[in-house]
């Protein structure tokens, strides 16, 4: 068997989204899975709409996930002349033709098709055939060259995904492989570039099923190895609509900038639409070990946040602690807060990440430990009551000697309810509430120990 060979195509119209994302892990992860070699290629003859930001955009979303391209980035743009040799070839082999008609001549017949119910298609009227005279080709009329594509029989694939698909060649024209200005189409590049990197395995999104038969009569009539080919299924969005910029189109880089990790992302991205028995968590090295186009599921996968969330969790928690705080730090960093005006950031983090899903989100939970609280009047309200300023009082007093750990300040905290005559909250929310700014906090005696005794000192004493 040959080596595989695999790749991503993107066009640098945008951004590299969700759907993007997943076709460039499976094409990545199958070449890895056989020791295979993975391409790059930036589809970028679409002039009009393809940037440099688009293109470093896709590399920069790649570079995040760690798909790592072993050769490319390969540029159509810069295939120009290779795809214009091939041209010439294809029309010395009589697989390829002029054709001038004129775009008002094709808007004529496409309207006569409609008026007849018929499928609008070129009608070949330019196409050489034994016996057949063509006109004389009309002055000033730039041609374009059509692909002469085989008139009888079917072109057929057992695609990875979808199973047997065939298409009669009767419904497929004779399309234009180079423009009237010599330009080539996408689809003719795309089967150089299949030909010339020798690609054995094209994985891609279903919207190019259409594509692929007229490919393969191409690389038929070009003699070159028909690739297998794996459509996946489009993704839908949380609400069983088509994904949208609401809920995961977006570029891949948004997800680091809303703190995700891209672990979580690539074992998310693994999971839509694809499965390991009932395999919900795996590194990337199980997710290559036991990657095959055979669990690809052919039904749509849909994108579910909540999911995400909780895997991203899951690899926040896992994270060792001094490289979770410094994910932190560099967040803190970005805000212009210093941590180095607190307590430890490492504590600080393992304190907080049980209850946050993002990075972003338990930057925002410790940020309080390195910033001036100013506590919510109506939360001081609410919790702060006169039967409760005794007690808080004393424990104020009561920290100057206490032992400054989290299982002594808590012996203070319910030594002090318990003379007063209170419940643990009546003592337990106001403190949360002066030296936190907020109502909920992990067990309040571990928030008073990481803060600091004369920074406590110093919040408690203008309530007292």
């Amino acid at each position: 068997m040959k080596p595989v060979r695999t790749r991503f195509a993107p066009s640098p119209t945008g951004f590299l989204h969700i759907g993007g994302a997943r076709t460039a892990l499976f094409s990545w992860a199958y070449a890895r899975r056989h020791g295979g070699t993975f391409v790059l290629r930036i589809e970028d003859t679409d002039v009009a709409r393809s940037t440099p930001e688009a293109v470093q955009a896709i590399i920069d979303g790649m570079n995040w996930l760690e798909l790592t391209h072993d050769e490319g980035p390969f540029y159509q743009m810069q295939r120009m002349e290779r795809y214009k040799e091939v041209v010439q070839q294809m029309l010395a082999a009589g697989t390829a033709y002029y054709c001038y008609t004129t775009r008002e001549e094709l808007d004529a017949l496409r309207a006569e098709q409609e008026a007849k119910k018929e499928k609008p298609r070129y009608d070949g009227r330019w196409r050489p055939e034994a016996g057949k005279t063509l006109p004389t080709p009309p002055a000033g009329v730039p041609p374009v060259i059509r692909f002469k594509n085989p008139k009888d029989g079917v072109v057929a694939w057992d695609d990875q995904v979808k199973g047997r698909i065939e298409f009669a060649n009767t419904e497929l024209d004779d399309l234009i492989i180079a423009r009237a200005d010599g330009t080539p189409t996408y689809n003719f590049c795309v089967c150089v570039d299949d030909w010339d990197m020798d690609i054995t395995h094209v994985i891609r999104g279903d919207d190019h099923v259409n594509n692929t038969p007229r490919q393969i009569n191409i690389l038929k009539a070009l003699g070159a190895e028909v690739p297998t080919y794996a459509h996946l299924s489009m993704i839908l969005g949380d609400d069983g609509a088509k994904l949208s910029k609401r809920h995961g189109a977006v570029s891949v880089m948004q997800y680091d900038d809303e703190g995700f990790l891209p672990e979580a992302v690539i074992n998310y991205l693994a999971r839509l639409g694809w499965s390991h028995g009932d395999d919900e968590v795996f590194s990337r090295q199980q997710f290559v070990e036991w990657f095959d186009l055979d669990h690809i599921t052919a039904s749509a996968a849909q994108f579910n946040t909540e999911k995400l969330l909780w895997l991203n969790q899951h690899y926040m928690k896992a994270l060792p602690p001094a490289d979770l705080a410094a994910k932190v730090q560099a967040r803190l960093a970005a805000r212009g807060v210093d941590t180095a005006a607190g307590p430890n950031l490492e504590k600080a983090v393992v304190l907080y990440v049980d209850r946050c899903n993002t990075l972003n989100v338990l930057a925002d939970a410790v940020e309080i430990f390195y910033a001036h609280v100013t506590p919510n009047p109506e939360l001081l309200a609410q919790h702060l009551s006169d039967e409760a300023r005794p007690a808080l009082a004393e424990f104020a007093a009561g920290i100057a000697s206490v032992a400054w750990e989290a299982p002594a300040i808590g012996a203070l905290i319910k030594e002090t309810v318990t003379k007063h005559g209170l419940k643990m909250p009546k003592l337990a929310m106001p403190l949360r509430v002066i030296l936190t700014g907020q109502a909920q906090t992990p067990a309040v005696d571990a928030v008073i120990a990481l803060i600091g005794r004369d920074k406590v000192a110093t919040a408690l004493a203008p309530y007292l």
